[in-house]
């Protein structure tokens, strides 16, 4: 079973995850705070806004053009920037580390 870690404002969580799955269902069912998902994974709000540390932003699936439209209206996006809705967990992100930007959390 994957693990996924979550780095929030000098916290660090680390919760085990499903796989198929995705980053924001995680978040929300582990009470990871700055994750709000008001959408609920349809890729509608971006409110799952996080940023992808290390080098796991290049093992991702690319973004959609849907999410690259959301982000590019963010507050506070980076190159590495996601939105966990849109990131299906599977074996090979075993170890997957996301940061929630310190505006949201």
């Amino acid at each position: 079973m994957p693990h996924i870690k979550f780095l929030n404002n000098g916290e660090e969580s680390c919760i085990h995850a499903d796989t198929g799955s995705t980053v924001m269902s995680v978040a929300t069912m582990n009470n990871v705070n700055g994750i709000v998902a008001e959408c609920g994974g349809g890729c509608s709000c971006a409110t799952c806004h996080v940023y992808v540390e290390g080098g796991w932003f290049d093992k991702l699936e690319p973004a959609a053009p849907e999410e690259l439209e959301l982000l590019e209206f963010l507050e506070g996006v980076q190159p590495n920037s996601r939105l966990s809705c849109q990131i299906a967990i599977d074996t090979e992100l075993d170890g997957l580390t996301v940061s929630v930007p310190p505006q949201q959390g």
